[in-house]
């Protein structure tokens, strides 16, 4: 028999659509045609930045246990999801400096600098900066320095290469984890050993190549979204907009993997 719970339940009821739709207000006067469209892209961030965060922390669990397989299935969800991440940016880029002018004076001092997932999104890549968390509310400050705290995605990766045979040191296992990673030449040692030696594991680190290569990409398109909107004035919230986003450009977050290709 069906649950009478289970048989009232809908596609609105389950995925909260009424409640869903209500979320977007927008506060210029009319309101201007554009202030939904910047809404909802960034709403939408929001939720893929919630998923990146809980398909990351499950890729940590599966690189140390050692599975590969399913490793490799997480992290080419994680790159696809970048993917859309990327190409939200197209429809952003549909709205004219004239058009995004019509409700900026709107948004006040908030900026997507204040995103605390995207700040968790990258502790868990590795970044260990307690100043890109110094303007978050007190509880989202202390989960994401709390996360600055933990292994990251790449400690986690050195763990799984470790447990496929390949020499890791025991200073970079075990290391604080709340300072920044450093590239190490053992362990670039150990990953062109595995590239030569075990096709299975070497493709766990094209798939992180993968992930570091769309995040640059992000970023990237984001600088030159900014650029084509506001030019070089100070973003929202007082950032110094387009000339701080290029200023993390080209730093990828996992090194090593770099630094071997031109080894091979």
């Amino acid at each position: 028999m069906t649950d009478n719970h289970d048989a009232a339940l809908t596609y609105s009821s389950y995925l909260k659509v009424d409640e869903l739709l209500k979320l977007q207000q927008p506060l210029s006067d009319g309101p201007e045609h554009d202030e939904l469209l910047f809404i909802v892209i960034h709403q939408t961030y929001e939720l893929w930045f919630k998923e990146l965060i809980h398909e990351f922390k499950a890729v940590q669990r599966s690189l140390e246990a050692g599975d590969t397989h399913y490793s490799l299935s997480i992290l080419g969800r994680i790159r696809t999801i970048m993917k859309i991440c990327v190409a939200q940016i197209d429809i952003l880029e549909t709205m004219t400096p004239l058009q995004f002018n019509s409700f900026r004076d709107r948004l006040g001092a908030s900026s997507g600098f204040q995103s605390a997932q995207f700040r968790e999104v990258e502790a868990i890549l590795g970044r260990r900066d307690s100043k890109t968390a110094a303007h978050l509310m007190p509880e989202d400050k202390a989960r994401v320095e709390a996360l600055m705290k933990t292994r990251s995605i790449w400690d986690s990766a050195l763990r799984y290469v470790h447990s496929r045979g390949f020499a890791i040191p025991d200073q970079i296992l075990d290391r604080d984890y709340s300072k920044h990673y450093e590239p190490n030449s053992d362990v670039q040692t150990s990953l062109l050993d595995m590239h030569r030696n075990d096709p299975e594991g070497s493709l766990i680190c094209e798939r992180l190549v993968d992930i570091d290569e769309g995040l640059q990409e992000w970023r990237y398109r984001h600088v030159k979204m900014v650029e084509r909107t506001i030019g070089h004035k100070s973003g929202t919230g007082g950032s110094s907009g387009a000339d701080y986003l290029a200023s993390t450009l080209f730093k990828p977050v996992f090194p090593d993997l770099w630094e071997i290709r031109s080894k091979f």
